[in-house]
């Protein structure tokens, strides 16, 4: 039986770009409770599986989750970033993308902090470290190059969320290619780093990111909370998911993904997606 996909592979030019907390794997939980990676893991095969996006960024994933990601999404999809801790393990944002469609030009990874290329770096407040992925791509249907950030905002420092913010913003404008900017930010549309990311710049007046889900022609699912926690999806709770992409990229569609397998959650999270063109509409 194939699972019937939110949106599903694309064809060019458009891009299938989806954002996914898998959450970490713990092993101190209620061994029956939906929090179990032993449990969840079919569920995350199955959503990839059928959803089969063009770019993915993923938040939380361990080494070995990052490689079961790997090969559910299948074996022409590749991926770059690895753990945030100063030995390269621990937690990480990679980003895996589909080899047959676009090249990988570039990528690198650092940490937020005052010093990003120092590994485990923290100097904002988190207690953890926090890291951002960021990769260049060349589309092979078009050969329009793009870049990639994947990321995760600390969950307990207002300071580290908001220093953040300003560094995405760096590394976006370093750059003058079209960008996607995926990510957890642990906290909603109506925040400061929100405000940050998505503000107009005081240079132009005008932003150098735009929310997905506010610049979409069309939403394909009711505006959820991406973070239901193993609870019924509800309405109009925090988004604390995001895709941001350059005001030049057209939005096509753009989802929450509340897709459950007999009732179970794949995530703590629910994965956002959007489909993209990075090529104009001709004009006429």
């Amino acid at each position: 039986m194939t699972d019937t996909p939110l949106i599903g592979p694309v064809a060019p030019p458009e891009l299938h770009v989806m954002s996914f907390n898998i959450r970490r794997r713990i092993t101190r939980t209620v061994f029956r409770g939906p929090d179990r990676w032993f449990r969840r893991r079919p569920l995350v095969h199955r959503l990839l599986k059928a959803e089969q996006p063009t770019i993915l960024g993923v938040q939380e994933a361990l080494p070995d989750q990052a490689g079961f990601v790997r090969h559910a999404l299948g074996d022409h999809y590749r991926s770059v970033g690895h753990g945030r801790n100063a030995n390269g393990r621990g937690e990480g944002c990679p980003i895996f993308y589909d080899g047959n469609r676009i090249e990988l030009l570039d990528w690198t990874q650092t940490a937020l902090s005052d010093t990003p290329f120092v590994p485990g770096s923290t100097t904002w407040g988190n207690p953890t470290p926090r890291i951002v992925v960021m990769a260049t791509f060349r589309d092979h249907s078009t050969g329009v190059e793009f870049a990639t950030l994947n990321t995760h905002f600390d969950q307990f420092s207002r300071r580290s969320r908001i220093y953040s913010a300003d560094e995405i913003l760096r590394l976006v404008g370093q750059s003058p290619l079209p960008t996607v900017v995926t990510g957890d930010f642990n906290v909603d549309d109506q925040s400061i780093p929100h405000d940050q990311l998505t503000g107009p710049a005081t240079n132009t007046g005008t932003p150098v990111l735009v929310d997905s889900w506010f610049a979409t022609r069309e939403r394909v699912t009711e505006a959820w909370g991406s973070f239901p926690n193993y609870r019924a999806p509800r309405l109009e709770r925090k988004r604390i998911d995001w895709i941001l992409v350059s005001p030049s990229i057209s939005v096509l569609r753009a989802g929450i993904n509340v897709t459950r397998y007999d009732g179970n959650w794949p995530s703590d999270h629910a994965p956002v997606q959007a489909v993209l063109s990075l090529v104009s509409a001709p004009e006429g």
